[in-house]
């Protein structure tokens, strides 16, 4: 699944240093790489909604719904037997967590319903809607998630993370970055974002650096890919 951060910046490098429009140092290139790759991994998730929201079952966007989902497969996480402590579940300490997935009560294996403040307030109101064990809810709130009925004890929790900050590492040899590949970390993208990648991070750098020239190069290449996508 990852895409390697060295081959990214060294092709970054090439299409910059390409007639003199400027050259991007490694401090800069591991700020750009981590604001390119947490753009496209966010437009999963509105690509995922739109997609999801179409009428019909038309192959086109069910292949494009299924390439979206293997993209996020591998930044999913489930834990298991998670403790609740007063009907509460502190999932903020959870540090990578970017979007919460399902909740299951450990006890029975039924999957725990997520309801707004005013749905609550309904089942809580009379004795034949209040949850119970094989019919739980709970509420996302600033202390967490707050699950009924309170005695469940634990839960498993699955949730996409975040993926982990790329960064291309090096040692200084002759006043000149040469790449480490023990110190670095790969983009946790798919292998397809590659090129995206390259782009997105141009377009940064051009903004970034006053390289005007660079933003064009990179919509110029973008468009192309686009193009070729579409044939």
């Amino acid at each position: 699944m990852a895409v390697s951060i060295d081959r990214v910046y060294q092709k970054v490098l090439a299409l910059a240093n390409k007639e003199q429009r400027g050259y991007i140092t490694p401090q800069e290139f591991n700020l750009f790489a981590d604001h390119a790759q947490m753009e496209i991994f966010e437009q999963y998730f509105y690509d995922v909604n739109q997609f999801g929201r179409l009428p019909g079952n038309d192959t086109e966007y069910s292949d494009m719904l299924s390439l979206l989902q293997e993209k996020l497969s591998e930044l999913e996480v489930r834990l298991v037997g998670q403790l609740v402590t007063g009907g509460i579940f502190n999932h903020r300490l959870i540090d990578d967590l970017y979007k919460l997935g399902t909740l299951v009560n450990v006890e029975n294996g039924q999957e725990i319903e997520q309801v707004n403040n005013n749905e609550l307030h309904y089942m809580l109101s009379g004795p034949l809607t209040r949850p119970t064990a094989r019919r739980p809810v709970y509420v996302n709130r600033i202390d967490g998630l707050n699950i009924y009925p309170q005695t469940i004890a634990a839960v498993d929790i699955s949730y996409t993370r975040n993926p982990a900050a790329p960064s291309w590492g090096y040692v200084v040899i002759n006043n000149k970055p040469l790449y480490n590949s023990t110190s670095s970390v790969d983009f946790e993208l798919h292998a397809s974002e590659e090129s995206e990648l390259v782009h997105r991070i141009l377009a940064l750098a051009g903004v970034a650096i006053e390289k005007p020239q660079l933003t064009q190069v990179a919509a110029g290449l973008q468009m192309a890919q686009n193009q070729q996508e579409k044939q």
